[in-house]
This record gives C-alpha cells, sequence and structure tokens, in this order.
C-alpha cells in the first residue's frame, strides 16, 4: 500500500494499465480485467459508441467496478482532430484523464512528434491531465513534461508489434531525467516484456493487443499483472552489478583445507 502511483491527482494500487479493445466477447473483456488487477482502463474514442447498446453496456460495466476510464485520441492524425476528439470526451465521460495519441503514419502507427506537442500545449491549457503516447526519444519525453504532461507513455515497439522493449537504454534515460511518472505504452508481447519495463525502472505498462490476443486472453491478464508486481518488487530492491567473470556465491576465506 505504500507503494502507489500517482498521476495527475489520481492515485493508483496496479501498475497495469488495460485496453477493452479485440476482444471475441464483451464477457472475455471482461473476464481479462478482472484478471489484470487494473485498475485503469482506457477507451478509444473513436471507435467506441457510446450511444450504441454495446457502448453503453460497457460504460456501465467500467462505471460500477469503479475504473477509472482514460479515453484515448486513438485514430487521429492532426491537432485539431485530436483536440476536437479529446473535449468530445471529456463531455460524454465526465473525466478530464486524457491518452493522447497523434498518428503520424497509418503502417508504423509511430506518433507524430510536432503535433503531438503542439495538441498537448493545447490540451494542458484546457485542464486536462495528458498522457502523452510518444516514441522513445528523451528530448521529446522532456519537451513533453515541461509543456505540463502529468505522465509521458514512450512506446516499447509499434503499437500491437508484441515485440518487447527495443530500446532498453532510452528508457532508462528518460526515467533518470523524468518527474513524471513514464508509463511504457504500446510493443509488449508477453509477460517478460513487461517485467523488462518495469525492472527498467518504468512507473507503469499500458497493454490491450498483448492480452486481448492472447491464445487465453484471460490467462495472459493474470501472467501480466504478476509481471508487471515483479518487475516493480525486482527494481525496487535493486539487482545486484553485472560482472564479466564469476564471484563466489560463497566467501572462500576460511574454506576447510585451504592454506589461506
Amino acid at each position: 500500500m505504500s507503494d502507489l502511483l500517482t498521476i495527475g491527482g489520481h492515485t493508483f494500487r496496479s501498475r497495469l494499465f488495460v485496453g477493452t479493445g479485440k476482444y471475441k466477447s464483451f464477457e472475455e473483456s471482461c473476464a481479462a480485467l478482472e484478471a489484470s488487477g487494473a485498475e485503469v482502463v482506457t477507451v478509444a474514442v473513436r471507435r467506441v459508441d457510446f450511444a450504441s447498446d454495446e457502448g453503453k453496456r460497457l460504460g456501465r460495466y467500467l462505471t460500477e467496478k469503479k475504473y477509472a476510464i482514460l479515453p484515448n485520441t486513438a485514430g487521429c492524425y492532426t491537432t485539431d482532430e485530436t483536440v476536437r476528439t479529446a473535449r468530445l470526451a471529456r463531455e460524454m465521460l465526465g473525466t478530464s484523464l486524457l491518452k493522447l495519441e497523434v498518428i503520424g503514419d497509418p503502417k508504423t502507427l509511430f506518433p507524430d512528434v510536432v503535433q503531438t506537442l503542439e495538441a498537448t500545449k493545447i490540451l494542458v491549457a484546457e485542464g486536462f491531465t495528458v498522457l502523452a503516447y510518444t516514441t522513445d526519444d528523451p528530448i521529446t519525453a522532456r519537451k513533453l513534461e515541461e509543456l505540463g504532461c502529468a505522465a509521458v507513455m514512450p512506446l516499447a515497439a509499434p503499437i500491437g508489434s508484441g515485440l518487447g522493449v527495443r530500446n532498453p537504454y532510452n528508457l532508462e534515460i528518460i526515467r533518470a531525467h523524468a518527474k513524471v511518472p513514464i508509463v511504457v505504452d504500446a510493443g509488449v508481447g508477453t509477460a517478460s516484456d513487461a517485467a523488462i519495463a518495469m525492472e527498467l525502472g518504468c512507473d507503469a505498462v499500458l497493454m490491450n493487443t498483448a492480452i486481448a490476443g492472447a491464445k487465453e486472453p484471460v490467462l495472459m491478464a493474470s501472467a501480466m499483472k504478476k509481471a508487471v508486481e515483479a518487475g516493480r518488487e525486482a527494481y525496487l530492491a535493486g539487482r545486484i552489478e553485472k560482472r564479466l567473470y564469476a564471484t563466489a556465491s560463497s566467501p572462500l576465506a576460511g574454506v576447510i583445507g585451504s592454506k589461506q
């Protein structure tokens, strides 16, 4: 209970954030959410019609279970459409929490850094609690923090790729200099990827495809929960230094038969 995550005045016990898309059924998505232990659930505003029966059902479930809903601007390619989507999300869902995404390329789904910075400046000024999806560039991360982001969300690898953490060194640099939470977003494929991200010192991990696209989503959600927790504990514990040569687990001085 002492190791809580705080983002923009919101405090969470779980450091695993999950999405709601790509599941085979509503029931499967609910079971996976429960198994993940997540408290934050991200919803793509442009892809979920909350006026439809299915959208209302999802909204009721998330509200009844007291999940913190993190609307995202997935599918937006310009600053203007991103800002409009964010405003709509706040009006519909009654929250200023926002996962900001401005996509620059439809094939790689890499973020458009310039427009992400522009949208951040506008939305922070309008009172949004912005969690910005970005590249793993330390300079961009610093600029987003300076603009007032409540959290910075560098990708581990392209969205939905499952490639895991491709550049751990950049993530370490970002974490070392940031004064806001760092949430790894995109590219996680399995539990070990999540553990690695947390062992690097990142504050949380957000994922959707890694769970929803697994052969057994509910079981994978449970695995991801454990991996995030284990990675966080390992980071707090402090790993041993890496050495080129072996170091005996037991001291050699005083060994029976030794002339020392």
